[in-house]
């Protein structure tokens, strides 16, 4: 079974969500807010996360968090652990409480980050639960627009200095540039390639570098692999001085390796799909009998 492709590194800024199972609730009342808030007080402590934006809504939630060391996976393995636990003792339930893994997109910090701080807030609106996104108070809207106070594990100095320097004029800005954002429909995080990273194409590149080569590529969902393949163009090289057999490689690297639907590969090759799936097929039978 394939594994999300996680990406790591120092710095590195996600929109992290996880859903209840079957979408059933994973807060039934405010105890288990807070309880929750608890949970990733203790683990921004422990990990060294900077938390710069959260909502909590009845089946999920959604954190924008950065991490001081490539430890993405272990903090939220202990949040959504620790948070299943106490919740099960609770109401004396057993089993898991989140469905599957949780969910996080990289975001390029710079040019995507504000927006998608909005976007999470915006999130009780959205869903028809409050009028003003300042009624919600399990977001970190109302402890950055200064209308409550803030809690320990909250980080609101980057995105306030983004609007002014001067505390009372960026909070102001942004509770406008918040309520702007009511005017659009569309998720920013609908533009994340591979439904895992939003940014530049610069900065596409600059982080393909990072990922953890001794992951087995096939472990790797194939939309994910798609981020870490090259032009189709230079896989298939002069493809006309090929034989068979190399072209069949090369059918195989760009399909398996690089996540090249064979539709793909055959339109490129300007050859009909089902010779490309005779040649992938023969290749695979040829390995498995050497």
């Amino acid at each position: 079974m394939s594994r999300p492709m996680r990406i790591e590194f120092p710095g590195a800024v996600y929109h992290v969500t996880s859903r209840g199972n079957a979408r059933q609730p994973i807060f039934f009342d405010e105890e288990d807010m807070k309880l929750f808030l608890s949970k990733l007080a203790a683990s921004v402590e422990r990990y060294e996360l900077v938390i710069h934006a959260y909502c909590l809504m009845t089946n999920h939630y959604h954190l924008l968090l950065e991490t001081q060391k490539p430890n993405l996976s272990l903090a939220m393995q202990r949040v959504n652990g620790d948070y299943t636990q106490a919740f099960n003792r609770k109401y004396g339930r057993v089993g898991h409480l989140f469905q599957g893994r949780y969910k996080a997109v990289l975001i390029q910090k710079e040019t995507h980050l504000l927006e998608v701080c909005r976007y999470v807030v915006l999130n009780p609106m959205r869903a028809r639960m409050v009028k003003s996104v300042g009624e919600w108070k399990w977001s970190s809207f109302p402890a950055t627009a200064g209308m409550d106070k803030k809690p320990t594990f909250l980080f609101i100095d980057w995105i306030l200095r983004r609007f002014h320097k001067e505390e009372a004029e960026a909070m102001s800005r942004y509770i406008k540039f918040v309520n702007q954002g009511l005017l659009r429909k569309a998720s920013p995080l609908s533009r994340a390639n591979a439904q895992m990273v939003l940014g530049t194409e610069g900065f596409m590149d600059k982080w393909k570098d990072l990922i953890e080569t001794s992951k087995e590529i096939k472990e790797i969902p194939r939309l994910q692999r798609q981020l870490l393949r090259i032009p189709i163009e230079k896989i298939f090289l002069n493809y006309a001085q090929l034989t068979k057999d190399q072209l069949a490689e090369k059918i195989a690297e760009a399909h398996i390796k690089h996540g090249f639907t064979l539709t793909e590969i055959s339109r490129h090759l300007d050859i009909h799909y089902s010779t490309a799936g005779r040649l992938l097929k023969k290749l695979e039978r040829k390995n498995n009998n050497e």
